[in-house]
């Protein structure tokens, strides 16, 4: 037998090396920072402004 220590070169091989311990620990720590990163830009963006729609104004009955 020999050790394959090529690097995978198909997204199943990719998915497999991903997913065996020591590097699973890395990819779900690595998972966990991008979507903290991409809430925190998220959260930190100005809404945008909209115009004014303001009640028109409110008239006095005339009697």
């Amino acid at each position: 037998m020999t050790d394959d220590n090529t690097p995978p070169r198909s997204f199943k091989g990719l998915l497999r090396w991903a997913t065996t311990p020591p590097q699973a620990w890395g990819v779900y720590l690595l998972a966990l920072l991008l979507v903290w990163l991409v809430s925190f830009y998220a959260g930190s963006l100005k809404p945008k402004k909209t115009p004014e729609a303001s009640p028109p104004a409110a008239t006095v009955p005339k009697s």
